[in-house]
């Protein structure tokens, strides 16, 4: 199902990249830089395999700021790497043992994606398409569990959004990202349940962002 995915957005960023070759781009102000600060919601969309004891996972809704780095390497194609860190409390609910609190976690998902930009005036919608790494620290495993383990993750995100330019330098900028997320959690649950549980957790975020920018 990944693969698909992936594949997929690729033959989707080629079609439009061909699409857009014809038009007639003006120059910009030749900047290669630019910067982003957007404040982002990051909603998981997820869902788990918890054995032994069954059910699923709840994950909660945070709310952060985001830093963004893009290099141009002309008028449409950039590379941007997207810096920003999560945290979020975790719960299985509906096992076997009824709902257990997991406590939280921080999350640190460095993303690098490959954007296209449709230029041609002050609004400049653009797709985007990239590997995600994504670290778990600062985890603290609630009352229950004795400890909690997730390891870290390589994912792969789709992105989409537009700058609306203010000036030569300054834009607004709206972005809208999904995130394809999965880890597997260990519980450590000796004292509670008598065993160590593992779990198959989809994460898979959607990550709403409004923020503002600036070429340099």
């Amino acid at each position: 199902m990944m693969r698909k995915k992936i594949i997929v957005a690729v033959m989707a960023l080629m079609g439009l990249s061909n699409l857009a070759i014809a038009q007639d781009t003006p120059a910009d102000n030749g900047s290669k830089w630019q910067f982003r600060l957007r404040g982002i919601v990051v909603s998981p969309d997820e869902s788990a395999d918890i054995e032994a004891i069954g059910g699923d996972v709840d994950i909660s809704t945070s709310v952060v700021p985001e830093f963004d780095i893009t290099y141009f390497f002309d008028d449409n194609w950039s590379l941007e790497l997207i810096l920003a860190t999560t945290k979020h409390d975790v719960e299985a609910v509906g096992t076997a043992a009824g709902d257990i609190d997991l406590g939280n976690v921080w999350l640190l998902p460095p993303t690098l994606t490959a954007q296209y930009h449709f230029t041609g005036g002050d609004f400049v919608p653009y797709l985007g398409a990239g590997p995600n790494l994504t670290l778990f620290y600062g985890v603290d495993e609630g009352p229950t569990a004795d400890d909690v383990e997730y390891d870290t993750a390589v994912g792969f995100a789709l992105q989409g959004g537009f700058d609306f330019m203010l000036n030569d330098k300054w834009f607004l900028n709206l972005d809208i990202k999904k995130l394809f997320l999965n880890t597997t959690a260990t519980v450590d649950a000796t004292t509670a349940l008598g065993a160590t549980v593992d779990a198959d957790v989809d994460i898979n975020p959607w990550v709403f962002g409004v923020g503002v920018g600036i070429k340099l």
